[in-house]
């Protein structure tokens, strides 16, 4: 029961965020992620002219993610739905198509290679077990199953998660866990993330960074 209504709730999610959205121009989002919106720090300061991020730093990698998923997090920040101190004195002076030109730019920059893992075995098979087969028994959900195959991210709002910071998808699990974090489409990561445990956290994240990342068309 549980996961044909999960398949439902997706099959919605994934329509609505497939529509249409107009083009950006990656040339002209080369600068401002060069020279930032005139009111805080260029995009390069924390996510690199590259988009590779940075994961002691805690700065997700932007390259090869689908623009359609990065145009809505800048929206969402503008919008207050999705809330942070850094982001959002940097983007709340972009216009709507310079968020699209950001955005297209960063999903054209090739993906940087994926360091192997020095976990241990036990953490990585943990890891990859939730990844691609979850955990029925309390209604979580393989990251797969919403991500879509090899977790290369499905429209506007699932993201590439295979080779994301470890890091990064910590902090986005931790900040779901304690509602800090809300824009998820109908709250599918906020009953995902309250049912894992620190270890199964840190597991799957440490899992994910490791795997190889597959770009689809217009970004992961």
């Amino acid at each position: 029961m549980f996961k044909s209504g999960l398949r439902l709730m997706l099959a919605g999610v994934v329509l609505a965020s497939g529509t249409a959205q107009a083009a950006g121009v990656a040339a002209d989002g080369q600068k401002i992620v060069m020279q930032g919106d005139g009111s805080g720090a260029p995009c390069l300061a924390c996510h690199g002219m590259d988009g590779a991020g940075n994961d002691a730093g805690g700065f997700p990698r932007l390259a090869g993610l689908s623009a359609e998923y990065l145009t809505k997090q800048m929206q969402d920040y503008n919008a207050g739905t999705r809330v942070s101190p850094i982001m959002q004195p940097n983007v709340d002076n972009l216009s709507e198509q310079q968020i699209l030109d950001v955005a297209a730019y960063y999903a054209s920059q090739p993906v940087p290679a994926v360091k192997a893992s020095s976990a241990s075995e036990e953490v990585l098979a943990l890891g990859e077990k939730l990844a691609l087969r979850g955990d029925w028994s309390k209604h979580v959900p393989s990251c797969n199953s919403c991500h879509g195959p090899g977790n290369a991210g499905v429209g506007s709002a699932f993201p590439g998660i295979a080779g994301q910071h470890p890091t990064y998808i910590r902090q986005q699990l931790k900040a779901w866990q304690s509602g800090s974090r809300h824009n998820d489409p109908v709250q599918l990561m906020t009953g995902v993330a309250e049912r894992l445990t620190d270890a199964e956290i840190e597991a799957v994240a440490t899992y994910l960074a490791a795997q190889p990342v597959t770009v689809v068309e217009g970004g992961q």
